[in-house]
């Protein structure tokens, strides 16, 4: 019998799946459901990215693509037995601090937490609910982006606003955290010394974030309330003055669900350069839009870079990952140019190689590459809910 652990990342009108073994730490197999509806798609690949047959089914609902990934995974694996699921859910709250089990008071819980979250945790939800649905009877993981941020001291964690705000929830909660969570134990594996000191990981790509991560911990963040604060990103468009969302609201007379999509859908790089979102689309552009974009992009990455160093009295290493940390040499040689008085400096030739290491011999502070795996962090908490020790999963 063949024993699985599944991983649900399921988003508006996607479900990204990946089959993880009972024991072991390489998928066996993945799937992508995109454009769930009336024109959806479903693209699927084997352990070594080989595609794979897709069972026959319907993609017009979160439920329907569960079903037809399950099946088109029993026909590789007929004997398939699943043993947990976990799912990305994005928003915990200040009530969740690590993975839970899926209980009916825990989904009671993050469906009051929607108002948060109302573009990601409606969907988060219905990708548990469809998996609960597919497979009765078998427990049900949910990993938040939230909970490794539930660390911050109180300065990092709330807004200049009234203190009641702040007791109703308002207040900043981090995201990205189950990359920082891989990050940062990837680092305690390879570099100890650096983990145990005063790390900035920057995980950039289409959604993009920065962590100040002191001691294996979570100090400050440049996402806040929502996923929206910080960095600009593919769509969305990072910090901005909350005059302007006034200004827009009482001279524009946008309604809020305008703003949400502007603020969502239409700004960050594709708003900037009025091309893409795409950073690779950018950087072969030649537009002078484009260039700003970029130039604009870095500013702000080293602006916080610098921000959350000052959070941590200093800096020991700066790990870039995500699609853009991982893949961008430009990007990457850009924002560190600016950053020798920090003691970063990195020796070209490493970077062009994609390099775990890409500082220079003599920089006072390292610079890593280290590519994150937000479902491995996911499966191995769905497996330690299947009552599946360390030792069995090696």
């Amino acid at each position: 019998m063949t024993q699985g652990i599944l991983t649900l990342n399921a988003g508006s009108s996607s479900l990204k799946v990946a089959l993880f073994p009972g024991r072991g730490d390489r998928p066996m197999a993945s799937a992508l459901a995109d454009r769930i509806g009336p024109e959806g798609t479903l693209r699927l690949k084997g352990a070594f990215g080989q595609p794979l047959e897709a069972a026959p089914g319907d993609l017009t609902s979160h439920a329907g693509a569960m079903r037809m990934v399950l099946d088109s995974f029993r026909l590789e694996f007929p004997d398939l037995d699943i043993l947990a699921a976990g799912h990305r859910v994005v928003h915990g709250g200040d009530a969740f601090d690590a993975p839970v089990t899926v209980t009916p008071e825990v989904m009671e819980t993050l469906a009051r937490l929607q108002p948060f979250a109302p573009l990601h945790q409606p969907h988060n939800l219905a990708g548990i609910r469809a998996a609960m649905e597919a497979f009765p009877g078998v427990a049900q993981v949910a990993c938040f982006d939230t909970a490794f941020h539930r660390s911050h001291p109180w300065v990092n964690d709330t807004f200049a606003l009234p203190r009641a705000l702040y007791d109703a929830g308002v207040r900043r909660y981090g995201f990205h955290g189950l990359s920082y969570d891989y990050v940062t134990g990837t680092l305690g594996d390879l570099a100890p010394h650096l983990a145990e000191g005063r790390v900035v990981i920057a995980h950039l790509g289409n959604g993009a974030s920065m962590c100040a991560v002191q001691g294996g911990r979570s100090v400050a963040s440049t996402m806040g309330f929502s996923a929206l604060d910080g960095l600009p990103m593919g769509t969305r468009c990072g910090q901005v003055d909350p005059g302007v969302l006034l200004y827009l609201m009482d001279q524009r007379g946008m309604s809020a669900a305008e703003i949400s999509d502007l603020l969502y859908r239409q700004s960050g790089l594709l708003g900037l350069s009025g091309l893409s979102n795409d950073m690779r689309t950018l950087e072969a552009a030649a537009t002078p839009e484009a260039a700003q974009a970029i130039d604009y992009f870095v500013f702000r990455c080293q602006r916080e870079v610098g921000g959350l160093a000052a959070a941590m009295g200093g800096i020991d290493a700066l790990v870039f990952c995500g699609g853009i940390g991982e893949n961008s040499r430009l990007i990457r040689a850009r924002i560190c140019e600016r950053l020798g008085w920090m003691g970063i400096e990195i020796d070209h030739a490493r970077n062009t190689e994609n390099a775990l290491v890409i500082s220079s011999e003599l920089a006072r502070t390292t610079v890593m590459v280290v590519p994150t795996d937000e479902e491995l962090v996911i499966a191995r908490a769905a497996r330690a809910a299947a009552g599946l020790t360390e030792r069995d999963a090696a």
